[in-house]
């Protein structure tokens, strides 16, 4: 009997998967072992998968064959009816997915549990015209116990519908923009002589401006020189460092001295002194709390900065370590808190942590499963939770060492949860010498606390980038210091750095903080930024594959062409601003407060203004700050101090 008349098949419960691993996990929960075609089979029950997204939206030739030409005339390209059609790569999965769906009773959408995931299943769902009942199972991790709690928790299809048309609104804002102005900016630079592709794109114009902007303001920057003073003091037998404090009239808004012959006489009369006196001294107990548990974009920050790792790379490696190890839950989250009915399982979660790893095994006595961080707030959990380890055990050994770190990583976070403050008290004394004001500062650690659970190279590299602070001797007011050295330090001010891909990722989140209107500010606080946590680090990868970004070490460069580029877009396209507000609309569309078709529409009007008013536009496309292909901030740094101080020498020394 041919398979699509089989009984069992006929009334069959469909689940459908994003990724075939994700497919082989639920199948193997469900019973279903026995491979098909395209699917697993069960008793009653079938799973299949995507390979991503199975549709894709539609190019320009599909609605009129005219538009395979590129001409200027022919733009706005506006879809009266959107088009989706079948990726080539996958068609043949499509087919399988497509028979199935004819002959499913009911389906569960078994996609990523986000907006993207949602699209994908949904966009299948409309294409190939099922119209049975539709059910949720909405996953954060991917082991057995997990997907078990999952499936036994089922929600209605309905109840995340939205995402859907959130996603494909997502979706049709970025073909409209990136089909159109990729077009036009294309043909404009062909008028100038650029024969290249010239992309525009809803999300990595705005972020490629992030960079441009950076590079230029580092370019402009002029140094200017400060100094400092720093005083050897010695009490009870026991040497610590003190810092001049010039006055106010002698200072920059950052406190630091300006004036060479202040600085210099102060200098002078220290050296003259032979004691200090304590004028005050202030000691509190400092108690710092656990930080929360990771989302994607701190991850890839942190990765970024203490293990050299792209953004791409920090997602692939947190990806590989949830479909393919178990080892955590969902790591496309934009959320670092955790919900309430999860702490019920921190106790197993614990023990199969430290069986697995025998150097845990001094945390053992100060972890307390019982303790209720911060992190633990249903008020706070978006769709996703905080990435923290499942309660799968496994040889870590077995592990590259990149999964290893940021696996380490993400256990070291949630282990946090469980320890007790990291407290230490800070002291600050206050002194006189020869009628010039010092100050001290100490700090003594009481109690490690959470800091227990840090990797030592997390460790190390945290002292690497600040130095250790020093312990104070048991001082008290009117007590006398020796003067043992006095140093004048000639400063210079230190331009911004260059982005790294955790920079770039943290400034995309946190948008609003670049931006100047104090209204669009406050919109955009509590929106997710420029992207999303799961498109972040293709954007990044898609500008430096385009040549739009280039990477010396770990910094990341504006090209030639993106300079042309941000100066030509209409501001509104590069503004990080901007594409905020597109986000935020689109939450708007996932709450229901907007409808799919208003936000298509409102983005279709905005666009054919944009369009109008660059057509006429003249580009310089061969010209820019970095067109010899040098970083601008590379190319002035060497000049800009000399020409601003003649011929004074800055020291190596950076500026605190």
């Amino acid at each position: 009997m041919p398979l699509s008349t089989h009984p069992v098949h006929r009334a069959m419960r469909l689940f459908l998967c994003e990724k075939p691993s994700q497919a082989k996990d639920i199948a193997q929960v469900l019973g279903a072992r026995r491979r098909g075609d395209g699917c697993w089979l069960g008793d009653g029950v079938t799973v299949t998968w995507c390979i991503g997204h199975l549709l894709e939206t539609a190019p320009p030739d599909a609605y009129d064959a005219r538009y395979k030409r590129w001409v200027l005339a022919d733009l706005p390209i506006i879809p009266a009816q959107w088009k989706m059609q079948v990726k080539g790569k996958t068609a043949s999965q499509f087919k399988a997915v497509k028979r199935l769906l004819g002959e499913a009773r009911e389906l569960v959408i078994a996609t990523d549990a986000d907006r993207e995931g949602e699209m994908i299943a949904r966009e299948l769902v409309e294409h190939c015209r099922y119209r049975g009942p539709v059910q949720r199972l909405w996953l954060s991790a991917l082991d057995d116990a997990s997907i078990r709690k999952a499936l036994a928790a089922l929600k209605p299809g309905a109840e995340t519908f939205s995402l859907y048309h959130s996603a494909l609104g997502r979706s049709r804002a970025d073909w409209l923009i990136g089909m159109n102005m990729s077009r036009l900016f294309t043909l404009l630079g062909r008028q100038a002589g650029y024969q290249g592709v010239l992309p525009v794109g809803r999300v990595q114009t705005p972020t490629l401006r992030l960079v441009v902007d950076r590079d230029r303001s580092i370019a402009d920057f002029v140094p200017s020189a400060y100094w400092a003073i720093e005083v050897q003091l010695q009490a009870e037998g026991q040497a610590f460092a003190a810092q001049w404090r010039a006055p106010e009239a002698h200072c920059d808004e950052q406190g630091r001295c300006i004036n060479q012959a202040q600085a210099q006489q102060a200098a002078e009369a220290l050296r003259d002194a032979q004691q200090a006196q304590v004028r005050q001294c202030k000691t509190e107990r400092v108690r710092e709390g656990a930080p929360l548990p990771f989302d994607l974009g701190t991850l890839q920050e942190v990765c970024s900065k203490r293990l050299g790792m792209g953004a791409q790379e920090t997602l692939d490696t947190a990806q590989a370590l949830y479909e393919t190890h178990k080892l955590i839950t969902y790591p496309r989250s934009d959320c670092g808190y955790l919900p309430l009915s999860q702490h019920a399982d921190a106790a197993a979660i614990l023990a199969t942590l430290q069986r697995a790893d025998s150097s845990l095994a001094a945390l053992t006595p100060h972890l307390d499963a019982t303790r209720r961080s911060r992190a633990w707030n249903d008020a706070k959990v978006s769709a996703h939770h905080g990435i923290i380890p499942t309660a799968v055990t496994a040889d870590l050994a077995r592990l590259g060492s990149q999964q290893r770190a940021v696996y380490s990583l993400i256990r070291a976070r949630y282990l946090a949860q469980f320890l007790p403050d990291h407290a230490y008290d800070r002291t600050q004394v206050d002194l006189d010498c020869a009628g010039q004001a010092l100050r001290a500062s100490g700090k003594v650690v009481v109690e490690a606390g959470w800091k227990r659970a840090l990797p030592e190279a997390l460790k190390a590299a945290s002292q690497d980038q600040a130095a250790a602070p020093q312990p104070l001797p048991a001082l008290h007011q009117g007590q006398h210091c020796d003067v043992l050295a006095v140093e004048l330090k000639d400063l210079w001010t230190q331009p911004p750095k260059p982005f790294t891909e955790g920079d770039l990722i943290k400034a995309m989140k946190n948008v609003a903080r670049l931006v100047e209107d104090p209204r669009l500010k406050q919109k955009l606080k509590d929106t997710t930024g420029i992207g999303t946590e799961a498109t972040r680090a293709g954007i990044i990868k898609g500008l430096l594959d385009r040549g739009y970004l280039t990477k010396r070490g770990k910094a990341l460069c504006a090209s030639s062409a993106a300079f042309s580029l941000i100066d030509a877009v209409p501001r509104a396209i590069a503004d990080p601003g901007t594409t905020a507000i597109w986000e935020q609309a689109l939450d708007m569309v996932q709450s229901g407060e907007m409808s799919l078709e208003t936000f298509v529409s409102k983005q279709s009007a905005w666009l054919s203004k944009q369009v109008e008013r660059c057509r006429g536009l003249h580009l310089n496309i061969s010209a820019g700050p970095a067109a010899t292909g040098k970083p601008a901030w590379q190319k002035k740094r060497r000049s800009s101090g000399r020409a601003a101080q003649g011929k004074r020498k800055a020291p190596r020394k950076s500026a605190p």
